[in-house]
């Protein structure tokens, strides 16, 4: 068992603790880190932009990793959804043993 990692942005707290409550529900996370005022500097659409967003970084077992982001891509709210996921390197024992009860 291994623990992979999912981050991506929100307009609000509250869509991005509505996504987390349903991805928990459906078993394919086990944790979600709400982190409110991230200031957002991006180019989208070849126009600058700039917005204060509350990022979500999952937790989740690697082997879930592709169905979690298909999902959060799925039910999302943005049209094109910034989501980036990526295997942990290295994992303490207790997380991956406790992100492996999801599988």
């Amino acid at each position: 068992m291994s623990a992979a990692l999912i981050w991506c942005p929100f307009e609000t707290e509250e869509e991005a603790a509505r996504i987390a409550s349903q991805l928990l529900d459906e078993g394919l996370v086990g944790c979600a880190n709400l982190v409110p005022g991230v200031r957002s500097l991006y180019v989208w659409q070849g126009r600058r932009g700039e917005a204060v967003e509350c990022g979500a970084l999952f937790k989740t077992e690697a082997s879930l990793l592709e169905r979690a982001i298909a999902r959060l891509a799925a039910i999302h709210p943005y049209e094109t959804p910034a989501i980036a996921g990526w295997r942990a390197d290295a994992t303490a024992p207790s997380t991956a043993a406790w992100l492996g009860e999801l599988v």
